[in-house]
């Protein structure tokens, strides 16, 4: 077999094993009855004013997260393990869902504003604030930058 008849086939057969993996990825509503515990418990310690107008499961291979809508507008991201993973607000977020380092940090510095988003990610955590300020944090919560 030539090199270039060998490549072909090593490429075919990775999209025919690539194939079932693509489909598997799907989004499903699920009923607030069937959301995880953990999930409702967070929501019900952090938003206890506010009810869930959507959650659903997003399933990617062996990936799964939670997209939860409130009635307020909020959006929150749990991982599989219903750990919250990412908050998107359209007004001030509960104190009770920022870490109290970065709460101290935006009270010492930016005094008039409050803090609309919040989330994290391998290393870091980030907010934005009300006026469209982005600022990155440590996964400890020490300030690294202004996010452009």
């Amino acid at each position: 077999m030539t090199t270039r008849l060998k490549r072909n086939i090593t490429t075919i057969a990775m999209f025919a094993l690539m194939l079932p993996i693509s489909l598997m990825a799907q989004d499903k509503i699920i009923p607030n009855g069937e959301i995880p515990a953990q999930i409702r418990n967070y929501i019900q310690t952090h938003f206890p004013n506010q009810a869930i107008v959507l959650a659903k499961l997003d399933r990617d291979g062996l990936r799964k997260e939670y997209e939860i809508k409130l009635d307020n507008n909020t959006e929150l991201e749990f991982n599989g393990k219903y750990q919250i993973k990412k908050i998107d607000g359209s007004a001030a977020l509960p104190h009770s869902v920022i870490p109290a380092e970065i709460r101290s940090y935006v009270s010492a510095n930016y005094p008039n504003n409050t803090i609309t988003d919040w989330e994290t990610e391998w290393k870091h955590q980030e907010v934005k604030l009300d006026n469209g300020l982005e600022l990155e944090f440590t996964i400890k919560g020490d300030f690294v930058r202004v996010d452009d």
